[in-house]
This record gives C-alpha cells, sequence and structure tokens, in this order.
C-alpha cells in the first residue's frame, strides 16, 4: 500500500472520531460553532473517503483505454474537495446567522472545551502527517487534504477561544459571531483549491522554476542549434514535457536521436516523474505546420 493511500485511511478515521466527539459536546451544549465544527468534520470524512478511491484508481498503471494513466483524477478529487469546504462554509454562515437571529444560550461548556481542545490537538497531528506525506510524493489529493484540515486547525482554534470568551463573559452571541469568521475563512480557503484543481485539469504549464530547469538542459546541450514548441502540463504526480529540438541538416539521423535520448534522460532525473517526447527538427521550422512544409 502506497503512503499516499495510508495518509487518506488516517484522514478518514480521524474525522470518523472528530464527528462522534463533535455532534456529541454540539447538541449536549447547544454551541452553534460546535455543531458546525462537526458538520465539516462530517465533509471532511467524505472528502477523505473520496480521495481515497481516487488515489485508488490513479496509481493504476496506464493502459490501453487510458493511454496517459488516470492521474488526472486526483485533479479532480481537489476540485470536489474544495466544493466541499466552499459548502461547509456556506452552512456554518447559515447556522450562525440563525442563531444571531433566534438566539440561544450555551450549556455544558466545560465539556465543550475539553472537546475542541481534543479537537485541536488531534487535527494538528493529522495535519503534520498530511504535510509530511504531500511533501515527499508531491501528491495533489495529499496537499488538498493537509490545506483542508489547516482550515480545521483554525476554525477549531477558533471555536475553543470563542467557548472561553463565552465561559469568561456569558455573552453566547459570541460563539455565532465566531462562527461567522470560521464560515467565511473556510469558504475563502476553497477557492485556492478550486483553482489549483481545476487548472491542472485544464493542462497548464509547468511552473517557472520546473520550466527553468528543461530550459536549462535544452540550452546547455551544444548540438542543439534551438528549440521551439516545448509544451509541459501535469497529471497526478506525472509531469509531461513536450518540445521540437533543431539540429544541423547534415547530422545522421542516429545521431540526432542519441542525443535527444540524453536529453530526455537528463529532464527525467529532476525531481518527479516525467514523461518526455521530443521531435527532431532539421531546420527551424516553428510556426509552421507539417502539412504546409
Amino acid at each position: 500500500m502506497s503512503i499516499q493511500r495510508k495518509a487518506t485511511i488516517v484522514s478518514s478515521f480521524v474525522a470518523c472520531v472528530l464527528i462522534c466527539v463533535k455532534f456529541i459536546a454540539g447538541i449536549l451544549s447547544g454551541s452553534v460553532a460546535i455543531l458546525a465544527s462537526a458538520i465539516d468534520s462530517l465533509l471532511d470524512l467524505s472528502a477523505s473517503l473520496f480521495n481515497l478511491y481516487a488515489i485508488t484508481k490513479a496509481e493504476k498503471p496506464a493502459d490501453l483505454k487510458f493511454n496517459y494513466g488516470r492521474g488526472k483524477i486526483e485533479s479532480l478529487a481537489a476540485v470536489i474537495e474544495g466544493s466541499v469546504i466552499l459548502v461547509s462554509g456556506i452552512f456554518i454562515l447559515y447556522q450562525s446567522l440563525k442563531k444571531i437571529v433566534l438566539g440561544s444560550e450555551l450549556a455544558r461548556l466545560d465539556l465543550s472545551l475539553y472537546v475542541m481542545v481534543f479537537s485541536f490537538i488531534l487535527t494538528t497531528l493529522l495535519v503534520l502527517y498530511l504535510s509530511y506525506v504531500a511533501k515527499i510524493s508531491n501528491n495533489l489529493v495529499i496537499k488538498a487534504d493537509a490545506l483542508h484540515y489547516k482550515t480545521d486547525i483554525l476554525s477549531n482554534g477558533a471555536v475553543l477561544v470563542a467557548l472561553v470568551i463565552v465561559k469568561l463573559t456569558g455573552l453566547s452571541i459570541i460563539d455565532a459571531l465566531f462562527g461567522i469568521a470560521i464560515g467565511l475563512y473556510v469558504g475563502y480557503s476553497a477557492f485556492g483549491l478550486l483553482k489549483e484543481g481545476v487548472l491542472v485539469l485544464l493542462d497548464r504549464a509547468l511552473d517557472d522554476d520546473k520550466q527553468d530547469e528543461i530550459k536549462a538542459i535544452l540550452d546547455s546541450t551544444k548540438e542543439v542549434q534551438s528549440y521551439h514548441d516545448l509544451k509541459t502540463r501535469q497529471s497526478g504526480d506525472t509531469y509531461f514535457v513536450e518540445v521540437h529540438l533543431v539540429f544541423s541538416p547534415e547530422i545522421l539521423l542516429r545521431d540526432a536521436h542519441s542525443i535527444a535520448d540524453a536529453i530526455e534522460c537528463k529532464i527525467q532525473n529532476l525531481k518527479g516523474n516525467w514523461v518526455v517526447i521530443t521531435h527532431l527538427d532539421p531546420y527551424d521550422d516553428e510556426g509552421a505546420s507539417a502539412c504546409s512544409i
């Protein structure tokens, strides 16, 4: 079992634990902030289970039906998880505004405080673990899960602060005001995640640092007179590169092919998984179609 799959199983288990303790505390105390946090954990569980499915599918090798593999299902999972986070933020806002309008008192504050301290510590440990897995695997799904639970750390911390203030002041409306702040932040955090997933699905080019590494390899190969039509994209944890290499018309095809192979090997030795396709040109035909030449 890959470390990515283990990470999604761990996050699913943690979400189950948090759902149980938060719902019990929220119902007993009447805290809208805790109930909103419990709903958020329920959505966390749904997202983590889908992430487990996505990673399992994405890890399957390329075949005759999916020639480039199934890596983009990870980006799709990130988009779905971002949507889940957004819905969670909207629901928290609704519940908080409802409490301001209707009003209600909090009970069993001590129990609520214990539950939120437990949730804060457990979520922090999970984020540290997911961040470690995301760093070594460079997996977009795990990055999304880590970001998701980072927002939970902030929301759990905010709920904890709100409960402390309510206990000290007796003003229950503080609970609802903090709920609004949490809802706005959770909703805002969803947009970055949605944007990243959508851009990968749209085959956005790799970031400038990776492109600069590729260009440095091409520029350092003296036999290559120039290059053009450099195209890059990402699917799952795999980076795809296509480029046209311009050689002297007098070079032997065997020699040009060997040089292109060497370039491909150098790119593939960069950090990450790479698929490199080179096209050999005897002259610079940039901007011209093969059919018109």
